[in-house]
């Protein structure tokens, strides 16, 4: 579904992506891991065409990502952000129903209204909480509501962004449960970045681990222990010694 090939990027002197190369097959959900400032949400920007690689190409289901109609190859994704990026001024119903009130994807508003309710229901959210303000709901429920909102359109594609940062375990575990089991679902093509090993080993088909501007390794999460990837064992089992230097 997508293919990364030679994907270079940098911001001034800062080589963020030096020759990038990823495959994600069509239904498998795809985690990226690194460090901080390793270029994982730049590479995701660069699929979504918010950020433009120096050098490379970026396909999607076979199609080149940088041409065509945007706002239909925008409707294919779905996206879950860090700190799920509720907008304030808006019902939650609204937040979820962003995309179904506008542009290409919009519906008549009763219709999006059942659609908002039916998928916060979907990850776990009473009809009760449509009408409410992000104000009035914990963390754990705002991350929900930007679940829902990720879902609403149904997309092809999902990309979830730090999905567990912020939450105590148990509510993490409760959100890895609940993605895993909605792209398997939807039979949706999912891509994740995150820190949080936990989400790793709950939702990823693959794993690939992303340093120094490429992927230093990449297999089935099954694989991911005993990789003997000097990189990948040093980051999974948080080792302060190892070929990754830790900024001090």
């Amino acid at each position: 579904m997508i293919v990364m090939e030679d994907i270079h990027k940098a911001f001034g002197s800062n080589r963020v992506l030096r020759g990038m190369n990823l495959n994600i097959e069509t239904g498998t959900s795809m985690v990226i891991i690194g460090g901080s400032g390793t270029g994982k949400s730049v590479a995701l920007k660069c699929i979504l065409g918010l950020v433009t690689p120096d050098k490379g190409r970026i396909l999607v289901d076979g199609q080149d990502a940088s041409k065509g109609d945007r706002d239909a190859f925008l409707a294919r994704f779905g996206m879950l952000f860090q700190g799920a990026a509720l907008f304030d001024s808006l019902p939650v119903w609204q937040n979820v129903a962003f995309r179904l009130l506008r542009g290409s994807l919009k519906r008549p508003k009763a219709e999006a209204y059942e659609i908002a309710v039916e998928k916060l229901r979907r990850v776990g959210l009473k009809p009760d909480v449509a009408e409410r303000f992000p104000a009035e709901l914990s963390g754990g429920m705002q991350k929900r509501v930007g679940l829902a909102r990720a879902i609403a359109a149904d997309p092809e594609i999902i990309f979830f962004d730090e999905p567990t940062t912020g939450l105590d375990p148990i509510m993490s575990g409760v959100i890895n449960e609940l993605i895993r089991e909605i792209v398997t679902e939807m039979g949706a093509t999912a891509m994740t970045i995150t820190h949080d090993m936990s989400s790793v080993r709950a939702i990823a088909d693959n794993v690939a681990m992303l340093h120094d501007g490429v992927i230093q390794w990449t297999g089935p999460v099954a694989e991911m222990d005993h990789s003997g990837d000097p990189y990948l064992e040093q980051f999974i089992n948080g080792r302060a010694e190892g070929p990754i230097e830790a900024v001090r």
